[in-house]
C-alpha cells in the first residue's frame, strides 16, 4: 500500500494491467474502501491497481458549514435543488488527474474504471459519461445524477456504450432508492446499458453487494 497526500493506493501482486478509481462519500476518505478489496477475491493476473482519492476538505452547508472532506458542498437535503454544479466540476477535474495519472503509467483507457459510493458516485457518473476517451466501465454505489439535464449535449460519443453498474439500498435514507432508479432511468433511456441492483440495506455497502462487484469487475475487464 503506498498512502500520500492525495490517495490510498493498492498496488497489484504482479504486473500492473489496469486500474479501479474509487471515490469515498462525503465525510469519510480514501480509506474508506480500502478493506473492501481484499473482499473482492479478485484473480492476480487482472494487475489491477486500486486508487483511492482523498476528497478536499471543505465546508458543507447542510453540516452547518463544517469543514469536511467533501466532493463538492451540499446546499439542501432536496436532492433536486442541492448540487454545487462549480464543485462537481472541480471534482470533475480531480478525477480527471488521477486518469491522466494511469494513463501515463501505461494503462488504456478502456482497462480504467470509476468506481464511487454517494457523493463519489455523483462524480464519477458526472465525470465518466462525458470523457473523451473510452473507459472500461462505471461503478455507481448508493448515487444519482446530480445534473442529468446537461448530459445530452455533454456526452461522450466513446463512452455511449460503456457498461455501467449501479446499486442501491431499499431503505437507504440519505439518497432513496427511488433517486438512483430514476437515474438508472435515464441513463437507459438515453442508450446506456445499465446493470441495476438493489439490497436491503440502508446508506451503506453488503456482502452480497461486494460479491456481485466481484462479478462485475472480473467480467468487465
Amino acid at each position: 500500500m503506498n498512502t500520500n497526500e492525495k490517495a490510498v493506493i493498492l498496488e497489484p501482486r504482479g504486473e500492473h494491467k489496469a486500474s479501479v478509481i474509487w471515490l469515498h462519500g462525503l465525510g469519510a476518505d480514501g480509506h474508506d474502501f480500502e478493506p473492501v478489496i481484499p473482499a473482492l477475491q479478485l484473480p492476480d493476473d487482472h494487475g489491477i491497481r486500486f486508487i483511492f482519492p482523498h476528497a478536499p476538505e471543505r465546508p458543507v452547508t447542510i453540516n452547518g458549514g463544517m469543514v469536511m472532506r467533501a466532493w463538492y458542498d451540499i446546499k439542501e437535503m432536496d436532492l433536486r435543488k442541492r448540487a454545487d454544479t462549480d464543485g462537481i466540476e472541480d471534482s470533475r477535474e480531480i478525477l480527471e488527474g488521477f486518469i491522466r495519472d494511469e494513463k501515463e503509467a501505461g494503462i488504456p483507457t478502456n482497462k480504467i474504471l470509476l468506481a464511487g459510493f454517494s457523493q463519489g458516485g455523483v462524480i464519477i457518473l458526472h465525470t465518466g459519461l462525458r470523457y473523451p476517451e473510452p473507459l472500461g466501465g462505471l461503478l455507481a454505489l448508493s448515487t444519482y445524477l446530480a445534473v442529468p439535464e446537461t448530459l445530452t449535449t455533454e456526452a461522450g460519443s466513446n463512452n455511449s456504450k460503456i457498461p455501467v453498474f449501479m446499486a442501491h439500498g431499499t431503505m437507504d435514507p440519505v439518497i432513496p432508492i427511488q433517486q438512483g432508479k430514476d437515474s438508472a432511468d435515464q441513463l437507459i433511456q438515453a442508450g446506456y446499458s445499465v446493470d441495476w441492483h438493489e439490497y436491503p440495506m440502508e446508506h451503506a455497502v453488503s456482502l452480497e453487494e461486494i460479491e456481485d462487484i466481484s462479478r462485475w469487475i472480473t467480467a468487465t475487464l
